[in-house]
């Protein structure tokens, strides 16, 4: 049974993410200790204690200690299950993260998988589900990825109640990828949405992203910038804005979520502020892509290398994991808060 440390690196939940997924792909048992150990509460929260869930059900495994606030647990999987399955956190714990955490092996499945996922699906901390579809999805797709997402219902912090689906159909071959330089900028294309809230609280973002968008000094003359309005079915209360970036050799894209007395501007200007900043280095993807990509990329049929505008904690904690399970070469150049590049060679 392979020892893993919870508390390493940033010592949060990719640790368990990234190790329950690596543990059914390889067939690997494992023991995990000191989970979350430098989170404010440490130990196993119900979104973690979900993804331990589904990870079991889909790698038919044995488990010990998974229970609420458990820091400790022992995962023995047997085999990798495709089927129907349907995961309700019963919080607003991020339904994409627990997709991400059995989307690997689901595609190493021999055949198809349906998964209902009911939680928090913009919520903080996590990918939105609008940023897994307009970008993780197209990453995926372009590697060879087989899968299929859709937005049944809003939910965002605190009674969640979102709904999101996936198909997921095995994959024939994972394809490398070479995100080096970004080139030109193409277009700007975002999202400001609300779900039980005036609509005038969405043109407020709109209008205060393309302020500052238009002010700008972009490259390219004719730049394309557009951003739509959506009007999100839900049970709660919840609003965000989401702005990507596509340019000729790479993308990035951030969001702000809005809560209780924070102004819409706010909203918008915390998205931007994102957005410029990456603009100011020579990136080609933004860090938290980077990271999502990482583990897929380690299983393509050869050598891949992207350059994120920052080198995070994350990525290099995601790393190190991957490490102690697969005989991977991943070379990771620039310091931490900086741009760098990710060469990832699989073995």
């Amino acid at each position: 049974m392979l020892e893993i440390d919870g508390s390493q690196g940033e010592g949060g939940g990719q640790v368990l993410r990234s190790a329950l997924a690596l543990s059914i792909v390889t067939g690997q048992a494992i023991h995990i200790y000191n989970i979350r150990a430098k989170r404010p509460t440490p130990g196993l929260m119900a979104q973690h204690l979900k993804s331990v869930d589904a990870a079991a059900a889909i790698g038919v495994a044995q488990v010990d200690g998974a229970t609420l606030h458990s820091k400790t647990i022992s995962f023995q999987p047997s085999k990798i299950r495709s089927g129907r399955y349907k995961f309700d956190i019963g919080t607003a714990g991020a339904t994409t993260l627990i997709l991400q955490t059995i989307f690997l092996p689901l595609s190493l499945a021999s055949s198809a998988s349906s998964v209902i996922i009911t939680g928090g699906t913009h919520v903080a901390w996590s990918p939105c589900y609008h940023y897994l579809a307009l970008h993780w999805l197209p990453y995926m797709h372009e590697m060879g990825f087989d899968v299929r997402l859709s937005l049944d219902q809003a939910g965002f912090y605190p009674k969640g109640g979102g709904r999101i689906s996936a198909t997921i159909r095995p994959v024939r071959q994972i394809s490398p990828l070479q995100l080096t330089h970004r080139g030109s900028i193409k277009r700007i294309i975002g999202v400001s949405a609300i779900a039980n809230l005036p609509l005038s609280i969405a043109e407020r973002q709109k209008h205060q992203a393309l302020l500052r968008l238009n002010e700008y000094k972009w490259n390219n003359s004719t730049l394309d910038i557009k951003i739509y309005i959506e009007n999100l079915p839900s049970q709660v209360k919840g609003t965000f804005l989401l702005l990507m970036a596509e340019f000729e050799g790479g993308r990035c894209c951030y969001f702000s979520l809005g809560e209780l007395g924070k102004p819409a501007e706010r909203v918008a200007d915390e998205a931007l502020d994102g957005l410029l900043n990456f603009m100011e280095t020579d990136g080609a993807i933004d860090p938290f892509i980077a990271d999502q990509l990482l583990l897929p990329l380690c299983f393509a049929k050869t050598k891949s290398v992207i350059h994120p505008c920052q080198i995070t904690q994350h990525i290099l904690t995601n790393a190190a994991i991957i490490r102690t399970f697969i005989p991977v070469h991943i070379e990771i150049q620039g310091e931490i808060g900086s741009p760098g590049s990710i060469h990832i060679m699989p073995m």
